[in-house]
């Protein structure tokens, strides 16, 4: 870990005492969210400070065009990203004239700041002198409303604590927004119009390119001890701001607060010409419900959101923490309600990695949203791909591949390929494998099969036809390889045979060949209109099946382990325990050369493998390979430490686990890659989940049934967590004494608890 300031408590994540040093990191740990639009905890009022100023609007982007040194064929032309879009959260405070800004004060004391989970609040406090005679004290609190998810909420409160002052507000609206990690400094926005009138502004915006508009929009009350208090607009305006100014004087112990209801309206959801009548639609009901009523419909949202998705964790704060944080998080990026949008890794706290969608959301998040939403959620996210399968057709093309071969994006917004790295680009080709290993474990754990023959077989054939072109056969071996890719570990580029890849083309073969076979003599008409849109015939399938079969799997008979890939032991096999403390983090350290020549692997790959098909290996083969390969990672990759506490819980190698388990779940709180400051890591979050529910709780699904083996970590005292199985509610509850699972539903339900079947009733709890 590096660093170690923020607070343990259950149900908020508290930063207590003024250090500037920490402003970034903490922006990035108490950014708010709604699943339609987010921000980073950037301060309200002035701050000349370092800092990331940072919103954004869920499904807004912008192709900035790739920058690279060597363009080759086949190159993606841009890489998308999302926009920091308007800024809408700033309050300029003077008092009596001078500035608030935490950077040039006298002296700040009493600093705090909660990002209160149960309810979905964000709060910062502080005292600020200004001088000898002159301080006040400052409570502001934010939330994005889940109810009305065009609208935020700001409640500026300012108290003075030493003197009378005046005091002026200053709330505006700033469109002249850039994004930090633009490529060639492009205006990514242009500014059509700003409109001030009745205490509400408007700023009209158009993303350049893309033509996304966006209505960003606010409106302030003025409320001195407790009362409205009437003022005239003043406003001033630019070609990109637009500020409103209110004033009032105050006497010592007396307070005054700025209140903003503020937000955005996009053309996603509405004509651009009806951008403005929305916001001021969003406006009328926020003030008719008032600051009050919107805080109490924002927490009884969330009660709604944990009475389903909470995973409680006895007798260990920091994990506690560290778990409700995440599915926070995860929460407030993506709530499933449009199949238009997706889960970035960065989801909106930070631009890093373009804010696009990855391989992430079918091999991690996928799980989540199946089991604590309902299973509609999990379902857009599968029709998302579903709907952009054309691009990765187009993909695909570019490449050289015909006749229907799908190759879906390491990085896309809109399903075209937009990664700027070649060793990524062209050879990370793994990811559309996890597309289907998607469809296929929605599936077994909702039993929804209707998603195969109205969506996901087109899918499948077309990453069918892919496999089939991109294998080589081997004369001199008699096998079907796949060369020149890169696996999981990102730390390898350009081999040959990479096991996990090679292993997964094989398994979607087959796995689709089986389902073709299974719509034709269940779904009749849905075959036909599938065969005749992908022009599949017998002979392909054959030729599919001939790939398949004989596909070559790297092997040492003297280790008894699948290699990583071709020429794995040819490297110099150093544990990482051995490895200095100061050539630590490598991908900070080492050149890209030296990384590549190493035996050290970034993230899971081989075990990537294992993780996925663990039903395919015996408890031996996962030790074994667990033995050999674990000591050689690095989990420099956030999506790593989660695999190996599921596999280290299934090898019940406990402190192993548990040692994991602490550190993705507190990747971003303890800032273990020393890297927070650009954002949290929201896609690996849910693979926090998945390190409890099926590494602790050892959640598999055997023959249509939940299955739980359950290991308690030995700091904890219990823990408990919900699935949502077949639309039924299985409540999982694991103590010292053993573990037991209530039924919340209407049928009778079968599990397999801890080696026992047993037939659960509604309601009936079983030991």
């Amino acid at each position: 870990m590096n660093q170690e300031y923020i607070i343990p408590n259950a149900w908020s994540i508290i930063e207590e005492g003024w250090k500037p040093s920490q402003v970034e990191s903490s922006e990035s740990l108490f950014s708010i969210g709604n699943g339609a639009m987010g921000q980073r905890a950037n301060f309200e009022e002035k701050y000349t400070g370092a800092t990331f100023q940072g919103s954004y609007v869920a499904g807004v982007y912008y192709p900035d065009k790739t920058r690279v040194g060597w363009w080759k064929n086949g190159y993606p032309e841009y890489f998308s990203k999302v926009l920091n879009a308007p800024n809408f959260i700033g309050i300029d405070v003077f008092i009596d004239g001078e500035e608030l800004d935490l950077a040039t004060v006298q002296e700040v004391t009493d600093y705090r700041r909660e990002l209160n989970m149960k309810e979905g609040w964000y709060e910062r406090s502080f005292t600020a002198h200004l001088s000898q005679e002159k301080a006040i004290n400052v409570v502001a609190r934010r939330f994005m409303s889940l109810e009305i998810d065009e609208l935020a909420v700001i409640n500026y409160q300012v108290t003075a604590v030493k003197g009378a002052i005046r005091i002026s507000f200053q709330p505006y609206i700033d469109a002249g927004i850039t994004n930090e990690d633009t490529n060639w400094d492009d205006a990514f926005w242009e500014v059509e119009e700003l409109v001030s009138e009745e205490h509400q502004a408007l700023v009209l915006s158009r993303t350049n390119k893309t033509n996304f508009y966006v209505g960003t929009f606010m409106q302030s009350e003025l409320i001195k001890n407790g009362e409205h208090v009437q003022y005239a607009e003043h406003f001033d305006k630019n070609d990109t701001i637009i500020r409103h100014k209110a004033a009032c004087d105050i006497a010592q112990g007396e307070s005054v607060t700025l209140r903003k209801y503020a937000g955005y309206t996009s053309s996603l959801n509405h004509e651009h010409f009806e951008l403005f009548p929305a916001a001021k639609s969003v406006l009328q009901k926020a003030t008719e419900l008032g600051y009050e009523s919107l805080l109490k419909l924002q927490a009884d949202s969330w009660a709604q959101i944990w009475a389903m998705a909470d995973i409680t964790i006895d007798g260990d704060l920091k994990a506690q923490q560290g778990i409700r944080f995440n599915i926070f998080q995860l929460n407030q990026t993506y709530l499933g309600k449009d199949s238009r949008l997706n889960i970035g890794p960065k989801g909106f706290t930070g631009e890093k990695y373009g804010g696009s969608t990855y391989w992430d959301t079918e091999a991690y998040c996928i799980p989540f949203y199946m089991a604590t939403k309902d299973q509609q959620v999990a379902r857009n996210l599968l029709r998302y791909r579903y709907e952009q399968l054309d691009k990765a057709v187009e993909n695909a093309g570019k490449l050289g591949f015909s006749s229907g071969a799908a190759l879906y994006p390491m990085v896309t917004m809109n399903g075209e390929e937009s990664h700027n790295e070649w060793e990524i680009t062209f050879e990370e080709i793994h990811r559309n494998g996890a597309m289907v290993f998607a469809i296929y474990n929605y599936v077994r754990y909702t039993g929804d099969y209707s998603y195969i023959p109205e969506m996901g077989l087109e899918v499948m054939i077309a990453i069918a036809k892919f496999w089939h072109q991109r294998a080589t056969f081997s004369q001199r071996a008699n096998k079907y390889m796949i060369l020149g890719v890169t696996g999981p570990n990102e730390y390898e580029n350009n081999v040959n045979n990479n096991w996990y890849t090679n292993y997964l083309a094989k398994w979607c073969i087959n796995y689709t060949v089986d389902n073709i076979n299974k719509v034709k003599d269940g779904h009749k008409s849905d075959y036909d209109r599938i065969i005749a849109k992908t022009n599949l015939t017998d002979s392909e399938i054959t030729a599919w099946l001939d790939v398949a079969n004989n596909m070559y799997e790297p092997f040492d008979e003297e280790l008894g382990i699948y290699l990583q890939q071709d020429g794995f032991l040819d490297k110099e096999i150093i544990s990482v325990n051995d490895l200095s403390p100061v050539y630590r983090p490598i991908n900070q350290k080492w050149s890209w050369d030296r990384i590549l020549r190493s035996c050290y692997i970034k993230q899971a790959d081989v075990l990537q493998g294992f993780y996925f098909f663990e039903d395919h290996f015996t408890k031996e083969q996962l030790e074994k390979h667990f033995d050999f390969y674990e000591p050689l990672t690095v989990h420099e990759s956030s999506l790593s430490p989660c695999v190996h506490s599921i596999q280290a819980a299934k090898l019940d190698r406990m402190d192993q686990a548990y040692e994991f388990y602490l550190r993705t779940s507190r990747l971003d709180l303890d800032d273990y890659n020393k890297e927070v400051e650009e954002g949290c890591h929201i896609t690996s979050m849910a693979g926090t989940w998945m390190s409890i529910v099926e590494g602790f709780g050892g959640l598999k699904i055997i023959d249509n049934k939940p299955s739980f083996t359950t290991k308690l970590p030995e700091q904890w005292n219990g823990f408990s967590f919900k699935i949502n199985f077949r639309n039924q509610i299985l409540d999982v509850q694991v103590t010292k004494t053993g573990a037991q699972v209530t039924l919340e539903g209407k049928h009778a339900q079968e599990i397999i608890l801890n080696d026992e079947h047993i037939t659960l009733q509604p309601q009936m709890v079983n030991a």
